[in-house]
């Protein structure tokens, strides 16, 4: 076991995008880091440059046995998890109605239910130490709908609520919590990573189908960084009071905006109906 104090990070899905540049920017940034990868043949050259501070392991997080093995292996390796990185994920873009039930289903074992129970996993060493950092990666599509992005929106939205009660919860007992959420960024989520609806309907030509081409045909061009985006995760995490949300990325910032206002202008305009709703004594 290492006897270095720095603090020791676990991410998931390092082999490119975001999870890769963390994962890189971690280590030079002189901690810890557990990088994973369902290959980690992928990871070798990040291994190669920081080879007494990196451990790289394979894990599907679907795979419940590779998990426990994983985290057993980061115990007798570096000791304790100081900050989970919950990034592994990818995007489906189909109209509701064009949704495929396994499609759909696979997604959210991935994005949500397999992060969940990875939270849960490494939750007992941190109360236990009463210290640690649970960062999910959620997305501005975790805080607005957008068509053809329905189903990709339901699991990140259910991933703000979990992330939500999990801070709650747990930040009495000294473990922080915080949703990042990414706009547009120059990874592989909209190009090699990106499944999409198998059986296009004609009627929707439109609206996801349009919206489909526009984040296809912008993928490599989006303006936000992932190693930007690396150095400020990492500076919420080094902060004394980090944030519960992180949007990043000009783009997602206004669109997240112009969603809030529009909320908010929503619920004032139908106030007195939502009033009514209570009994009179109430």
């Amino acid at each position: 076991m290492s006897t270095d104090s720095s603090p020791v990070w676990f991410i998931t899905g390092c082999s490119t995008g975001l999870g890769r540049a963390l994962a890189q920017r971690v280590l030079a940034h002189g901690h810890r880091a557990v990088v994973t990868a369902r290959n980690s043949g992928s990871l070798s050259d990040i291994i190669t440059a920081y080879p007494g501070t990196s451990l790289a392991l394979a894990l599907d997080v679907n795979d419940a046995r590779q998990v426990e093995e994983t985290l057993a292996r980061t115990t007798r390796h570096f000791g304790n998890i100081d900050v989970l990185v919950n990034n592994a994920g990818y995007g489906y873009l189909a109209a509701v109605e064009e949704g495929d039930d396994q499609d759909i289903r696979d997604m959210f074992e991935t994005n949500f239910f397999s992060l969940a129970a990875l939270i849960r996993k490494v939750l007992p060493g941190m109360r236990a130490r009463k210290s640690g950092h649970i960062i999910n990666i959620s997305s501005v599509g975790g805080l607005l709908g957008s068509a053809s992005s329905g189903y990709y929106n339901a699991t990140k939205f259910a991933l703000e609520g979990l992330t939500e009660a999990l801070a709650q919860e747990v930040e009495p007992l000294g473990i922080r919590v915080t949703a990042i959420e990414p706009g547009p960024f120059r990874t592989d989520w909209a190009g090699r990573s990106l499944k999409q609806a198998r059986q296009p309907i004609a009627a929707y030509a439109d609206t996801a189908g349009a919206r489909r081409s526009q984040i296809t045909g912008r993928s490599g061009k989006q303006a936000g960084d992932p190693v930007r985006a690396a150095d400020a995760i990492i500076k919420v995490v080094e902060s004394k009071h980090p944030p519960h949300h992180l949007v990043l990325g000009k783009n997602g910032l206004d669109r997240v905006r112009s969603k809030l206002t529009a909320l908010m202008q929503s619920i004032d305009d139908w106030e007195a109906l939502t009033l009514s709703a209570d009994f009179p004594d109430a």
